[in-house]
């Protein structure tokens, strides 16, 4: 239907009435967003709520762990000696290695476990031979440069009992045969000498001196592949924390031997993913060691060295200090690991920073808007304390049940809603046309009353009065009363019949009847009717010949309608053509003209009631809108079909199909 056609008058109640509607669909849409909204700030509301619980209880758990820690330093503080290096290691071997623990004493530091270090803030006490016992060698090496003779002195400590005497001499026996050009003499006794492990010389491990003056001999002698392989191997032991040396010492031989290797060897190394947080592991012990003197009680705190976060505990009774040090993978493999039972049953994820709010540990991924933090000047914890959820979706997974099953309410209410507009915009819109069908209708019908009524009252007026004066004219007269009272009759009994046949009443009864003799009557009949009005009618039988179980009359009127119609409409052309064939068991009987023809748009609705074509209303053509219904009524009752083809300005075709006895 045309959207023009729902707002013809009255016009202000489908407005009023869409215009309702639309306010109602507004507010249903207004409350189903308000509503979206508080639910999920109610739904934030709760998470945000069960992250605060949590975030209390493993501030709890993390102050538990915390006074373990302490008790456990204190207990190795005030253990003896003798037992101090085996509780130590058992205590740190329950911890990630990226953890240390440091002992320190007036007499120097000790770490468990041990080659954890890179570097120590102190070498170890170690006796090396006093100047005397090398004297005459380093005269005859330094003053004389007589080195033969120096070599000779050198020689006679190699074989002493004592060790250090022993790795003394070879350290400057390979240093004289160096001199004097015997390099491989020279690599020999460097060799020699890395055999004596952590024996001091010249204040360094005899080991790591050797090695390192293996690498100059191999330089100087241009033996680049061994150069490299040397230097890689001394380069992994020297981060392996293999020896103890100072920072400075380590500093000197780490960037001594870079320049020696040709790529960057921190990235072969085994050690190399380690290697920034053992850096941070060895700064953290320097620290404890240059504070000792202010270190009293319990302590701990959070720092950083270079990109590195460390976390410093320490005990101290006495003369001794027991400390733990521990990088990021030590607070999240010690700490936050040792939650998970509670992190698990919470469904949360654990991060700390520092009191600037630098990442200590890796941030879960999670919206930061639904979090809950606890200081530690709340909680007394080195750090402040971050608590997100583990499973945001699963969190909201019941609002989003709900926001489905909510949406679905609300679609099915606007759905109803259009469904009832539509239908009372359409049931409205309908009762409007009917109405002014109606009234086409009583307009139609009263203008076909008047014609013949006048048409009667005139000659009654006339035969009355006696102003008729042959018997001729008044025979003529009465020929036109009979058939203007003939076509009141026809109307009267159409109307009639078509209300009965609207409301169901009216019952045909059947008989044997045979079509081609049906249609040549009301052929006959219709051209006496259209005799004045130099109307022809064209009959093609052709060999026709079907019975058919009909209602003689009411199929006669509906041919009739078909004519009359193609009467009316035909104003130019004076020839209707009826066409009978039989095909297939069915019977057509086809009623064809010239006329206005029909347009396209209104071929579907020309069967129904009330409803006359645009070119009829446009031209004044007479008839009361219910013909074609009619027929339509008759035929079906009849078990057949009725159909239309029609081009405007080349005329139409209407069709009787009907089931007839083989």
């Amino acid at each position: 239907m045309a959207l023009s056609t729902w707002f013809r008058p009255p016009r202000h109640l489908i407005v009023l009435f869409l215009g309702m509607s639309i306010v109602l669909m507004g507010t249903l849409g207004w409350f189903g967003v308000r509503l979206l909204r508080q639910d999920r700030a109610l739904e934030r509301e709760r998470v945000r709520e069960r992250l605060e619980r949590a975030a209390d209880a493993v501030a709890v758990a993390l102050q538990g762990e915390l006074n373990n820690v302490d008790d456990q330093l204190s207990n190795l503080s005030n253990t003896f000696l003798s037992e101090l290096r085996t509780e130590a290691a058992d205590y740190v071997g329950q911890l990630s290695d990226d953890a240390v623990l440091v002992v320190m004493d007036s007499d120097g530091l000790e770490a468990y476990p041990s080659g954890r270090l890179l570097y120590y803030p102190v070498s170890p006490l170690q006796r090396e031979p006093g100047a005397a016992v090398f004297a005459r060698g380093e005269t005859l090496e330094f003053r004389e440069r007589n080195f033969s003779g120096a070599s000779r002195a050198y020689e006679r400590f190699v074989q002493s009992s004592d060790s250090a005497i022993r790795a003394g001499a070879l350290l400057r026996l390979a240093r004289v045969r160096r001199k004097a050009g015997d390099a491989d003499a020279a690599f020999e006794a460097f060799r020699e000498l890395t055999g004596f492990g952590s024996t001091t010389v010249a204040s360094l491990p005899a080991e790591l001196v050797a090695r390192g003056a293996i690498l100059e001999v191999l330089e100087d002698a241009g033996r680049a592949d061994e150069l490299t392989a040397e230097a890689e191997s001394l380069h992994a032991d020297l981060q392996s924390g293999k020896w103890r040396i100072t920072r400075a010492q380590y500093e000197l031989y780490a960037s001594q031997l870079c320049t020696k290797i040709a790529y960057d060897s921190t990235v072969h190394s085994p050690t190399a993913p380690f290697l920034e947080s053992a850096l941070a592991l060895a700064a953290g012990a320097e620290r404890l060691w240059d504070n000792r003197s202010t270190l009293d009680g319990n302590g701990r705190e959070v720092t950083w060295f270079d990109d590195e976060p460390m976390l410093l505990v320490w005990r101290h009774s006495g003369e001794l200090t027991v400390g733990l040090v521990g990088g990021r993978r030590h607070l999240e493999t010690d700490w936050i690991g040792s939650l998970d039972e509670l992190l698990e049953g919470e469904r949360i994820a654990v991060s700390l920073s520092d009191v600037r709010g630098r990442a200590l540990t890796a941030t879960p991924a999670g919206e930061v808007a639904l979090s809950a933090a606890r200081t530690a000047a709340e909680t007394r914890l080195p750090w402040t304390l971050h608590v997100t959820s583990a499973d945001p979706p699963g969190d909201f997974a019941r609002f989003a049940e709900r926001r489905r099953l909510l949406l679905l309410g609300l679609a099915t209410l606007a759905l109803l809603l259009l469904v009832g507009l539509y239908a009372v915009t359409r049931g409205v819109t309908r009762e409007l046309a009917v109405a002014r069908l109606q009234s086409d209708f009583v307009a139609a019908v009263s203008h076909e009353f008047r014609t013949p009524l006048t048409s009667l009252k005139q000659l009654a007026e006339l035969l009355s009065s006696g102003r008729v004066s042959t018997e001729e004219r008044r025979a003529h007269y009465y020929q036109v009363m009979e058939r203007e009272s003939g076509r009141l009759h026809r109307l009267v009994e159409g109307l009639l019949d078509f209300g009965r046949m609207e409301a169901g009443a009216l019952e045909f009864n059947m008989e044997k009847v045979s079509v081609r003799d049906l249609v040549r009557g009301v052929v006959t009949d219709f051209e006496v009717e259209i005799a004045d009005d130099s109307f022809t009618v064209e009959l093609n039988e052709g060999a026709v010949e079907a019975t058919a179980m009909l209602n003689a009359e009411a199929l006669r009127r509906a041919v009739w309608n078909l004519l009359d119609n193609a009467v009316k409409y035909s104003p130019d052309c004076g020839t209707v053509w009826v066409d009978l064939k039989r095909e297939n068991g069915r019977a057509t009987i086809a009623v064809r003209d010239e006329g206005l023809g029909i347009p396209a748009g209104e071929l579907e609705s020309v069967f129904e009631k009330f409803v006359r074509g645009s070119s009829a209303n446009g031209r004044g053509t007479k008839g009361t809108g219910i013909g074609l219904a009619m027929v339509r009524h008759i035929v079906e009752a009849h078990g057949g079909e009725v159909g239309v083809e029609s081009q405007v300005g080349k005329g139409s075709t209407f069709t009787i199909v009907l089931p007839v006895e083989e």
